[in-house]
């Protein structure tokens, strides 16, 4: 299966967009570890529809002006990374949860560090909101963007909230 790839500037910084002829694959940070979320060779292809499409909507969502995203994904890992992942994307704009309430809501309670394993590994930045999960005492945790722009996402989500 070929690999299409579009670099993106954001106000996090240089991201990549990755998909392949049916979906998203990927939202890649500039600065993180390339063993994150492994990816076949990829080709630039600036005019492909879904690179297109989610270049379009992450513009919007920095612009505020987008809270949900409507995008075909596909998300490659684990059925339980998959759990994990499809529950970040019930987590509202604006709001956070912790890892403890991932692993409750999937039927997997004691699972908390294995939760904060899958959301770290999750291959969607932004758009799977993996930015909204914080540590049980509400502080920020990692984040494959680093905690600035961790911070920077749930700050920008805050504000239109508070509109």
């Amino acid at each position: 299966m070929q690999l299409y790839c579009m670099n993106m500037d954001s106000p996090v910084g240089m991201l990549k967009l990755v998909a392949h002829d049916h979906a998203l694959l990927a939202v890649i940070w500039e600065n993180e570890n390339p063993d994150r979320v492994p990816l076949n060779i990829m080709l630039d292809q600036v005019e492909h529809p879904i690179l297109s499409q989610a270049r379009q909507q992450l513009t919007e969502y920095f612009a505020q002006e987008r809270q949900h995203f409507e995008l075909p994904l596909e998300l490659n890992g684990t059925d339980f990374q998959k759990k994990v992942w499809s529950a970040l994307l019930k987590i509202p704009y604006g709001e956070t949860r912790r890892y403890k309430d991932i692993a409750v809501e999937i039927g997997h309670e004691k699972a908390v560090r294995a939760v904060g394993a899958a959301n770290g590994k999750n291959p969607i930045s932004i758009i799977v909101p993996c930015h909204r999960i914080v540590g049980t005492n509400g502080s920020l945790t990692g984040f494959a963007g680093g905690l600035e722009n961790k911070s920077y996402l749930l700050a920008l989500e805050s504000k239109l909230n508070k509109s």
